[in-house]
């Protein structure tokens, strides 16, 4: 009997790349996103149940979950993926904006990771596979929000691993790098207020150094190769990275005290 995985934000980028490298596999795949209706290639492949789930929708959560049960028997795993990249400077942003950015990336996260649970409580099985990014282990100016949701993913993990190992579950956590997405467009906010005069210089550095970052990026694929890997090893290793850029990135902030990494960010951007 074929294995089933629910994946988030499956409309695009690491999320869509994953469904069908699962797909392709043989596993069964609820590919889950807000605007399902504006899907076409998932929606033609075999074994793949294109439906509604916004993770700010607590109703949509549980409807998609159903769907997958009724359609598919059994969930094995749960890729959650959705998310959004939240830059600027915190005085700029209105509440609603930082309230958008926890709401999405971290209590959306939870409350899909929730909705699971008693599934795989009940079999004793399954595996939560939560994509971080190295931006839950490294810093960068005028990061604080997305930075303040990828801290809160690695952590949230980290701590809920423990008591899934109780009910026979795993959790994973993938951390990429740099992607080529449609992050760094309808996924990413910039918010800036140009009147607020004394953040404009780091502002201008960052969006430059943002476009140098994404000419190196590397392809979804191998995040989606990193996510099938973490469900399939059978081990209990918690976390992975995915991208060359991003074991270089933890690796050097491991290697550094506060001091010397605070130092080498306020080199590298004028600061």
């Amino acid at each position: 009997m074929s294995k089933t995985t629910l994946i988030t934000g499956a409309s695009s980028g690491i999320g869509k790349t994953t469904a069908m490298l699962f797909q392709e596999r043989g596993w069964n795949v609820i590919a889950t996103m807000r605007r399902p209706e504006a899907e076409t290639d998932l929606s033609n492949l075999d074994n793949v149940l294109v439906t509604r789930l916004d993770v700010t929708d607590s109703d949509s959560i549980s409807t998609a979950f159903a769907a997958g049960i009724e359609r598919f028997g059994k969930i094995n795993a749960v890729v959650n993926n959705a998310g959004y990249g939240a830059f600027g400077p915190l005085e700029a942003f209105p509440m609603e904006g930082i309230r958008r950015q926890f709401d999405t990336n971290v209590i959306g996260l939870l409350e899909v990771t929730k909705a699971a649970l008693p599934h795989f409580r009940a079999n004793k099985d399954g595996v939560f596979v939560n994509i971080s990014s190295v931006a839950g282990k490294v810093t960068f100016p005028l990061g604080t929000l997305y930075h303040g949701t990828k801290f809160a993913v690695e952590g949230l993990s980290e701590s809920l691993s423990f008591e899934l190992g109780v009910i026979g579950a795993k959790m994973k956590i993938v951390e990429p790098g740099a992607i080529k997405t449609d992050f760094a467009g309808r996924s990413f906010d910039f918010t800036n207020d140009e009147s607020l005069e004394e953040y404009q210089g780091v502002a201008g550095t960052i969006a430059g150094a943002f476009e140098g970052i994404m000419e190196n990026a590397a392809d979804a694929k191998v995040v989606a190769d990193v996510i099938y890997e973490a469900v399939t090893d059978g081990t209990d290793r918690l976390r992975y990275t995915a991208g060359e850029d991003a074991k270089e990135y933890v690796a050097n902030r491991a290697a550094a005290d506060d001091a010397t990494y605070i130092a080498g960010v306020k080199a590298q951007f004028g600061l």
